[in-house]
């Protein structure tokens, strides 16, 4: 077989639009995910047992079921009781509570790694404790959790392919819309495996620049 990836010449907007469509999911779908992380993580490490244990709940069971199976449920089940969610928002939904189950795992863990002396200084000094937590706590938690978050949105980018499932046509759709037309699928899974690559490479490399900005004052001087 003569590998021939000029053939692919015609469809290079065509997948960058794909590209662009997946880039807008993980990009809306990971605020969701932060924001529903630091609301699970917060009640993870509430005083309240039953709290905890919904959140706990909440956390094993989208961890625990296929993103597939959540995606379908969101996108076909729900309109057999008349609820019905365009495709885009499906899957920025679907993300986000997947994501979101994941993400508060790595908040928490920030919440957990926090010194309790700066939380007893901040009591001491006569801060309320609703200050306390979004003050100084979250920030806090947030910019040590920036590498685990960073893999919540890498995995997700991955994800992402899935989506092509419920008619979305992102990165990986458009591939196949190209495999169709041109009956050349070595050449077209080719490019989106570098593709795929080159996405989570760049993003690794961003988030690790982004976590030594946020914690550069947490670095040891070298003399």
């Amino acid at each position: 077989m003569k590998i021939d990836l000029t053939i692919l010449a015609p469809y290079v907007g065509f997948l960058a639009e794909g590209a662009l469509l997946t880039a807008e999911v993980c990009a809306v779908a990971l605020v969701g995910s932060v924001i529903l992380g630091m609301l699970v993580a917060i009640a993870r490490t509430s005083q309240l047992a039953w709290v905890r244990g919904l959140a706990f709940a909440y956390v094993d069971l989208f961890r625990n079921i296929p993103f597939l199976v959540q995606l379908f449920f969101f996108y076909y089940g729900l309109p057999e009781i008349g609820i019905y969610i365009d495709a885009f928002t499906t899957g920025v939904i679907a993300l986000s509570i997947s994501g979101g189950a994941y993400a508060s795992d790595a908040i928490r863990a920030g919440i957990l790694a926090i010194d309790n002396g700066i939380i007893e200084a901040a009591e001491v000094s006569g801060l309320p404790r609703r200050v306390i937590f979004t003050r100084i706590v979250l920030p806090i938690a947030l910019r040590t959790s920036v590498r685990p978050l960073g893999s919540v949105l890498i995995n997700m980018i991955l994800t992402s392919s899935i989506l092509s499932t419920i008619t979305l046509n992102e990165l990986t759709g458009n591939a196949r819309i190209v495999t169709s037309e041109t009956f050349r699928p070595f050449e077209v899974y080719v490019v989106l495996l570098l593709v795929y690559a080159a996405l989570t490479y760049l993003v690794s490399i961003a988030i690790s620049l982004l976590h030594r900005w946020l914690n550069r004052d947490m670095q040891p001087e070298v003399n």
